[in-house]
C-alpha cells in the first residue's frame, strides 16, 4: 500500500512553491499526496488542478498582532478549521504531514497531532513567523532556511535551506536571450521584485536606465499591471509582467540580479550563484523579515544590500555597479556557503519522523 503524505501551507506563493518543489520527489517515491489549504486562497487556485495532488479546502483565519475587527471572528474560523483538519486526518490517515507555514497550517498541524501523525515543518525567514511558533509544540522536526532561525527554535530545528524546484537549474542561456531579445554582447541585469511590493524599485530602476544601459541589457520582471508603455521597444530593455515556464531560461542568462529579499527568491539566486543586490521590503510595510534575511546574507558576504529609504536612481546605479565590480568575490562566497537547496535534507527528515 502506498504511503500517504499531507502537505499544507498557504497565504503566499512562498508557502506554496517549496511544496511544489517536493512534489515530483514524493511521487517518485510512491507517495499518495494530499494538500490541505484554504477554501478560496491563493493555494486553492494554484494547486487544485496540479496533477498528482488531491486538494482539500478548510476554513481558516489570520491571527493578527494588531487591532482588526476580524480578530473577533477569525478565531472561530481557526477552531472550525481545526475540526475540519482533524476530521480529514482521521479520514485520510496519512503517514506524515509536511507544513510550510501560513495560518492555514495551524489547524492542519494540530489536527495531525491529535491523530498522532508526525509533522515536519519549514520556516523560510530568519525569524520564525507566528504560525510556526504556534505549531512548534506539535511538530517532530523543524527545517529552517537560516541558521539564526534554527538557533532560535531550539533542539527540534535544523538549518537546511529551502526545497527548490529542479527545473530552475535546467535553463538555457540561449533561450533566455532569445526570449528577451538580447544579443548577449552585454551582461544581463535581471530585476525581479515579485507581483507585489516592488513599485519603488521599479521606479528607481527605470529612472536609472540611461546610465545602467551603458553597461547592461536590462530584463525587468515588474509585476502584474506595472508595464510602462513609454518604454516599450527600448533597445536593451525588456519589461515583463511575470515569467512562468521560461523563468529558468531567464535565470540562466542573468549575470547580475536586483531583487527584493523574500526568502525563496534568495535561496534560488544563491543556489544559482548569481551576484546579488537586494532592496528588502521596508519594515514600515511589513514585519521586517526581508531586512533581516538580506542582512544575514550580507554578513556572510553573499550579497550587497541597499535599503529602500536610501534608494534613488543614483544610489541604485552606484550600488549595482559596485555589486558588479565585486561579482567574483560574491560568486566565490556563494559557492563556498552551505547549500541553499534543502530538498534532499527535507525529504530525509520526512522519512526520519516516520521511524520514531
Amino acid at each position: 500500500m502506498a504511503k500517504k503524505i499531507v502537505l499544507t501551507g498557504g497565504g503566499t506563493m512562498g508557502h506554496v512553491t517549496p511544496n511544489l518543489a517536493l512534489l515530483p520527489h514524493l511521487l517518485e517515491r510512491g507517495y499518495e499526496v494530499h494538500y490541505i489549504g484554504t477554501e478560496s486562497g491563493m493555494e486553492a487556485e494554484k494547486l487544485s488542478a496540479v496533477p498528482g495532488i488531491t486538494y482539500h479546502g478548510v476554513k481558516t483565519g489570520k491571527l493578527r498582532r494588531y487591532f482588526d475587527w476580524k480578530n473577533f471572528t477569525d478565531p472561530f474560523k481557526v477552531i472550525c478549521g481545526a475540526f475540519q483538519s482533524a476530521h480529514l486526518m482521521g479520514k485520510l490517515k496519512p503517514d506524515v504531514c509536511f507544513s510550510k507555514g501560513g495560518f492555514v497550517a495551524v489547524p492542519v498541524v494540530v489536527g495531525a497531532w491529535l491523530h498522532r501523525i508526525p509533522v515536519v515543518s519549514h520556516e523560510s525567514d530568519l525569524t520564525p513567523g507566528l504560525a510556526n511558533k504556534l505549531c512548534k509544540p506539535f511538530v517532530k522536526k523543524i527545517a529552517t532556511t537560516f541558521p539564526e532561525c534554527a538557533a532560535e527554535l531550539g533542539s527540534k530545528a535544523e538549518a537546511v535551506g529551502t526545497p527548490l524546484r529542479p527545473e530552475l537549474f535546467q535553463g538555457s542561456r540561449a533561450n533566455g536571450l532569445k526570449l528577451l531579445g538580447f544579443s548577449g554582447d552585454k551582461p544581463v541585469l535581471l530585476m525581479m521584485g515579485g507581483s507585489l511590493g516592488a513599485q519603488a524599485v521599479n521606479k528607481a530602476l527605470r529612472e536609472a536606465l540611461p546610465e545602467l544601459m551603458k553597461t547592461f541589457d536590462v530584463a525587468h520582471i515588474c509585476g502584474k499591471g506595472n508595464l510602462d508603455a513609454a518604454l516599450e521597444g527600448t533597445a536593451g530593455y525588456r519589461q515583463l509582467e511575470f515569467v512562468s515556464a521560461e523563468l529558468p531560461d531567464v535565470f540562466a542568462c542573468a549575470d547580475l540580479v536586483l531583487s527584493r529579499a523574500g526568502s525563496n527568491a534568495l535561496m534560488e539566486f544563491q543556489a544559482l550563484a548569481r551576484p546579488l543586490l537586494l532592496v528588502p521590503y521596508p519594515k514600515g510595510a511589513s514585519r521586517g523579515d526581508q531586512i533581516l534575511n538580506a542582512q544575514s546574507l550580507e554578513r556572510r558576504g553573499l550579497c550587497r544590500v541597499l535599503l529602500q529609504e536610501d534608494m534613488t536612481a543614483d544610489t541604485l546605479t552606484e550600488a549595482l555597479m559596485q555589486t558588479w565590480a565585486d561579482r567574483d568575490a560574491l560568486t566565490a562566497a556563494v559557492k563556498a556557503a552551505p547549500p541553499a537547496d534543502g530538498t534532499k535534507r527535507v525529504l530525509e527528515m520526512i522519512e526520519e519522523v516516520q521511524t520514531k
